[in-house]
């Protein structure tokens, strides 16, 4: 692609390294120019159709698939970047925790995602993402797999989880994952304490 403003020029390669998929904000060219010259760029290459606008102050690089053509973004990476912007974290909960983790095949037309930042909302086509501000206690598992099985168990409701939910669980584990769930039992409620700890045993 040919451009010929500077920052256009400075930005694309940094774009184009991170490729298909990315999702990103001004804040991630801060370094290239000011915020006026970053959102202008920004704006020319999605009018260009080498990015797109996906959420307000976000833009990703749109995937292609051979049959589909352009794929929507990846809501895990809208979120991640929409926590990243105010330097925060993110944990997925409710019934979408329990779709990564296969327990659930429910499509949520409203995911949530709780950080230790400020609470928000953004429309991703016909789905609401929203970021929604917890406890220091509760974002103490974020990012690791004892986050998402403490939310996605959270959701489904002690009286619902069976022996079969714990076995699909159990399928889905590394070795890594068992040491992460044991190390974590102390931020659990204590009947998902007691999951985890069988879980974090393999037979």
């Amino acid at each position: 692609m040919k451009v010929a403003n500077p920052i256009d020029r400075a930005m694309l390669p940094r774009i184009q390294a991170r490729g298909e998929g990315w999702v990103f904000s001004p804040g991630d060219f801060i370094d290239l120019g000011t915020r006026h010259a970053v959102d202008k760029a920004l704006s020319r290459m999605a009018a260009g159709g080498s990015i797109r606008r996906v959420a307000r102050g976000l833009y990703d690089v749109p995937r292609q698939h051979p049959v589909v053509g352009t794929v929507a973004p990846s809501i895990d990476q809208v979120a991640k970047a929409a926590a990243s912007k105010g330097g925060t974290r993110i944990q997925p909960t409710g019934a979408y925790a329990a779709n990564l983790l296969g327990l659930s095949d429910q499509v949520p037309a409203k995911v949530v995602f709780l950080t230790d930042g400020r609470s928000k909302r953004m429309q991703l086509g016909e789905l609401n993402i929203v970021l929604r501000q917890t406890s220091p206690r509760i974002m103490a598992t974020a990012g690791t797999v004892s986050g998402v099985v403490i939310q996605a168990l959270r959701y489904l409701g002690k009286a619902h989880v069976t022996d079969d939910t714990v076995r699909r669980l159990d399928q889905r584990l590394s070795a890594d994952d068992r040491k992460q769930l044991l190390k974590d039992l102390a931020y659990a409620p204590a009947w998902i304490a007691d999951i985890m700890r069988r879980l974090s045993v393999k037979p």
